[in-house]
């Protein structure tokens, strides 16, 4: 074709392979720098490239380096009417004083579900109005009591979603809602209320065991494709993200299969609540961290206990704050958690995460101290 019946584009082509010719042999970095060079020289000559061609490398995006920070925790509150029990109002406010005290104050304070007994408006009510002297900024996580009279209606409208992601100082924060549990109740034609106080039991063969469920992990797995595998992970669950107890529910029953789906990352901390103890467990890459509760302490189940776990001793009966407290999470520069246990009647425990990332063979916790019961 004669030069002056061809198009521009035609012109930018054979220009551009013209110059691709005298360099064969060229390394990935060397193309691109050749390419900018000829795209360079060619518009030189007022000739624009296509619309259809452009020199782009596309640059992936590199985790931040994660920074320490420190966040606190309140977990567990069971708050009921004053009617019927002040007792446990009287220890969320206490646990709130003491976060309010910490100097410097925490990045921010998780909540780590349970903020009801019964779920009614009234106890969300008064655990939303406790909660808002906090000076930190609040993060929420559900728990089963606060979910299964009205399905959550009454936590949304509250506090928002049950299920979120936030990054915060080279970390991801994922916080999830895992006290799903199957229908148990419509065959049944339970009430709303017969439901909660189902759930509230947790020792009963009438529930099934919790779980993420299906719709949540998938969302997970979507929220975490986004994250480079070198970026620090922490998972907010309120039950044990393992199989610990079947027959108190302190268990998730899918815990493996979100397992599996946290397996890409080289550090990965679950933190939950539920459980009222002191707890540590390491599975894989993942290091696991519960939570004491401002109402009560659990004993520990009779099996299943993770051998990591360095445990507290057992509360002295006669004391109601015996066993509880609330505590903070110190996040490391390699973005794993140490765990500071405030028990208010025993000596503040410490859990570093470098003891359950050697398996418990360097940096043992060391125990309360005090007289058991």
């Amino acid at each position: 074709m004669p030069a002056k019946h061809k198009s521009v584009e035609t012109k930018w082509y054979e220009a551009r392979e013209a110059v691709m010719r005298t360099v064969p042999h060229l390394g990935r970095r060397d193309f691109f720098n050749v390419m900018g060079a000829s795209a360079a020289a060619i518009m030189a000559k007022g000739l624009l490239p296509p619309h259809s061609f452009q020199l782009v490398e596309v640059a992936h995006a590199q985790a931040p380096k994660p920074e320490k920070f420190t966040f606190a925790y309140v977990s567990d509150t069971h708050l009921y009417s004053p009617k019927l029990n002040d007792q446990f109002i009287r220890a969320a406010m206490r646990a709130v004083e003491d976060v309010n005290r910490l100097d410097p104050q925490p990045d921010f304070v998780l909540f780590g579900g349970d903020l009801a007994q019964l779920g009614a408006k009234e106890e969300l009510d008064i655990g939303r109005q406790i909660l808002k002297d906090l000076k930190a900024p609040l993060r929420m996580m559900v728990g089963e009591h606060d979910w299964y009279l009205d399905m959550g209606d009454q936590w949304r409208d509250y506090f928002g979603k049950e299920t979120y992601s936030f990054d915060h100082k080279g970390v991801h924060f994922v916080v999830l809602m895992s006290v799903m549990e199957k229908d148990f109740w419509t065959a049944r034609g339970l009430t709303p209320e017969q439901r909660m106080k189902t759930v509230a039991g947790l020792d009963n063969s009438t529930q099934s065991a919790f779980e993420v469920g299906a719709p949540q992990r998938q969302w997970m797995s979507d929220d975490l494709a986004k994250v480079d595998k070198k970026t620090p992970v922490v998972v907010f669950s309120h039950s044990p993200l393992y199989k610990y107890y079947r027959n108190w529910n302190f268990w998730t029953d899918d815990a493996d299969e979100v397992q599996a789906i946290l397996k890409k990352f080289d550090n990965v901390t679950v933190i939950h609540g539920h459980t009222h103890q002191v707890l540590s467990n390491r599975i894989g890459n993942i290091n696991f961290h519960g939570l004491l509760s401002t109402a009560w302490p659990w004993p520990y189940a009779p099996e299943g206990l993770p051998k990591l776990t360095v445990a507290m001793d057992r509360s002295n009966p006669f004391s109601p704050l015996d066993g509880c407290g609330d505590g903070r999470i110190d996040m490391n520069a390699d973005g794993l958690a140490d765990m500071i246990y405030n028990l208010w009647e025993r000596n503040p425990m410490t859990v570093p995460a470098s003891y359950l990332k050697s398996l418990g063979k360097t940096n043992l916790p060391s125990a309360t101290m005090l007289k058991t019961y």
